[in-house]
Protein backbone atom coordinates (compact mmCIF):
# COMPACT_ATOMS: atom_id res chain seq x y z
CA UNK A 1 0.00 0.00 0.00
CA UNK A 2 1.46 3.31 -1.06
CA UNK A 3 0.50 6.96 -0.82
CA UNK A 4 -2.59 6.24 1.30
CA UNK A 5 -5.41 8.82 1.27
CA UNK A 6 -6.61 10.03 4.65
CA UNK A 7 -9.97 10.63 6.25
CA UNK A 8 -10.63 14.24 5.26
CA UNK A 9 -9.93 13.93 1.53
CA UNK A 10 -12.03 10.76 1.40
CA UNK A 11 -14.89 12.47 3.23
CA UNK A 12 -14.68 15.48 0.90
CA UNK A 13 -14.83 13.20 -2.14
CA UNK A 14 -17.86 11.34 -0.80
CA UNK A 15 -19.68 14.58 -0.02
CA UNK A 16 -18.89 16.04 -3.45
CA UNK A 17 -20.02 12.85 -5.17
CA UNK A 18 -23.21 12.91 -3.10
CA UNK A 19 -23.87 16.48 -4.20
CA UNK A 20 -23.24 15.54 -7.83
CA UNK A 21 -25.56 12.54 -7.71
CA UNK A 22 -28.16 14.62 -5.87
CA UNK A 23 -28.02 17.37 -8.49
CA UNK A 24 -28.42 14.89 -11.36
CA UNK A 25 -31.29 13.06 -9.65
CA UNK A 26 -32.92 16.34 -8.62
CA UNK A 27 -32.69 17.68 -12.15
CA UNK A 28 -34.27 14.52 -13.54
CA UNK A 29 -37.07 14.72 -10.99
CA UNK A 30 -37.69 18.38 -11.85
CA UNK A 31 -37.54 17.94 -15.64
CA UNK A 32 -39.68 14.81 -15.64
CA UNK A 33 -41.97 16.24 -12.92
CA UNK A 34 -41.80 13.07 -10.84
CA UNK A 35 -43.57 12.56 -7.52
CA UNK A 36 -40.85 12.27 -4.88
CA UNK A 37 -43.36 10.67 -2.50
CA UNK A 38 -43.66 7.70 -4.85
CA UNK A 39 -41.94 4.50 -3.72
CA UNK A 40 -40.90 3.85 -7.33
CA UNK A 41 -39.18 7.25 -7.61
CA UNK A 42 -37.45 6.80 -4.25
CA UNK A 43 -36.20 3.35 -5.26
CA UNK A 44 -34.98 4.73 -8.60
CA UNK A 45 -33.06 7.47 -6.76
CA UNK A 46 -31.32 4.88 -4.59
CA UNK A 47 -30.55 2.62 -7.54
CA UNK A 48 -29.06 5.51 -9.53
CA UNK A 49 -26.81 6.48 -6.62
CA UNK A 50 -25.72 2.88 -6.06
CA UNK A 51 -24.96 2.41 -9.77
CA UNK A 52 -22.83 5.56 -9.74
CA UNK A 53 -20.76 4.45 -6.75
CA UNK A 54 -20.38 0.88 -8.06
CA UNK A 55 -19.91 1.34 -11.82
CA UNK A 56 -18.01 4.60 -12.21
CA UNK A 57 -14.90 3.38 -10.32
CA UNK A 58 -14.91 0.17 -12.37
CA UNK A 59 -14.73 2.10 -15.65
CA UNK A 60 -12.56 5.03 -14.45
CA UNK A 61 -9.64 3.15 -12.82
CA UNK A 62 -11.00 3.51 -9.28
CA UNK A 63 -12.01 7.14 -9.63
CA UNK A 64 -15.40 8.71 -9.14
CA UNK A 65 -15.75 12.24 -10.48
CA UNK A 66 -14.98 13.80 -7.09
CA UNK A 67 -12.14 11.36 -6.40
CA UNK A 68 -10.59 12.36 -9.74
CA UNK A 69 -10.89 16.05 -8.84
CA UNK A 70 -9.23 15.37 -5.46
CA UNK A 71 -6.66 12.99 -7.04
CA UNK A 72 -7.52 9.88 -5.04
CA UNK A 73 -8.74 6.50 -6.23
CA UNK A 74 -9.84 3.09 -4.99
CA UNK A 75 -7.50 0.18 -5.69
CA UNK A 76 -7.21 -3.46 -4.66
CA UNK A 77 -4.66 -4.34 -1.98
CA UNK A 78 -2.13 -5.31 -4.66
CA UNK A 79 -2.53 -1.88 -6.30
CA UNK A 80 -4.50 -3.19 -9.27
CA UNK A 81 -7.72 -1.67 -10.58
CA UNK A 82 -11.02 -2.55 -8.94
CA UNK A 83 -13.53 -4.73 -10.75
CA UNK A 84 -17.28 -5.04 -10.59
CA UNK A 85 -17.33 -7.70 -7.86
CA UNK A 86 -14.91 -5.70 -5.72
CA UNK A 87 -17.08 -2.60 -5.96
CA UNK A 88 -20.27 -4.56 -5.26
CA UNK A 89 -18.66 -5.92 -2.09
CA UNK A 90 -17.37 -2.48 -1.10
CA UNK A 91 -20.49 -0.43 -1.77
CA UNK A 92 -23.45 -2.82 -1.61
CA UNK A 93 -22.36 -5.24 1.13
CA UNK A 94 -20.60 -2.45 3.04
CA UNK A 95 -23.69 -0.26 2.75
CA UNK A 96 -25.90 -3.14 3.87
CA UNK A 97 -23.79 -3.62 6.99
CA UNK A 98 -23.93 0.11 7.72
CA UNK A 99 -27.72 0.01 7.31
CA UNK A 100 -28.47 -3.04 9.46
CA UNK A 101 -26.35 -1.63 12.29
CA UNK A 102 -28.31 1.65 12.10
CA UNK A 103 -25.15 3.56 11.19
CA UNK A 104 -23.07 2.36 14.13
CA UNK A 105 -20.74 0.43 11.82
CA UNK A 106 -20.42 3.55 9.64
CA UNK A 107 -19.26 5.57 12.64
CA UNK A 108 -16.82 2.81 13.60
CA UNK A 109 -15.59 2.74 10.00
CA UNK A 110 -15.05 6.51 9.99
CA UNK A 111 -12.91 6.19 13.12
CA UNK A 112 -11.02 3.33 11.49
CA UNK A 113 -10.20 5.49 8.45
CA UNK A 114 -9.20 8.36 10.71
CA UNK A 115 -7.11 6.39 13.20
CA UNK A 116 -5.72 3.26 11.54
CA UNK A 117 -2.30 3.44 9.96
CA UNK A 118 -3.60 1.86 6.74
CA UNK A 119 -6.70 4.18 6.68
CA UNK A 120 -9.02 1.30 5.76
CA UNK A 121 -12.66 1.24 6.81
CA UNK A 122 -14.99 -1.74 7.17
CA UNK A 123 -16.00 -1.50 3.49
CA UNK A 124 -12.31 -1.56 2.48
CA UNK A 125 -11.64 -4.63 4.64
CA UNK A 126 -14.65 -6.44 3.15
CA UNK A 127 -13.61 -5.71 -0.45
CA UNK A 128 -9.84 -5.89 -0.05
CA UNK A 129 -9.34 -2.27 -1.13
CA UNK A 130 -7.72 0.96 -0.01
CA UNK A 131 -7.74 4.54 -1.27
CA UNK A 132 -4.54 6.03 -2.65
CA UNK A 133 -3.18 9.18 -4.23
CA UNK A 134 -1.25 7.06 -6.77
CA UNK A 135 -2.30 7.38 -10.37
CA UNK A 136 -2.98 4.35 -12.59
CA UNK A 137 0.22 2.73 -13.80
CA UNK A 138 -0.43 3.41 -17.50
CA UNK A 139 -0.95 7.13 -16.75
CA UNK A 140 2.52 7.25 -15.19
CA UNK A 141 4.07 5.61 -18.28
CA UNK A 142 2.24 7.92 -20.69
CA UNK A 143 3.32 11.07 -18.83
CA UNK A 144 7.01 10.17 -19.33
CA UNK A 145 6.74 10.32 -23.13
Amino acid sequence: MTNIAGFWVRLAARLLDGLLVGMVVGTLIFVLQLDTGSQVVQTAESVMAMLYFVLVPVFLYGYTIAKRVLDIRIVKMDGSNVGLWTMVLREVLGGFIYTITFGIALIVSAFMVGLRRDKRGIHDLIAGTYVTHDRPEHWKRDSKL
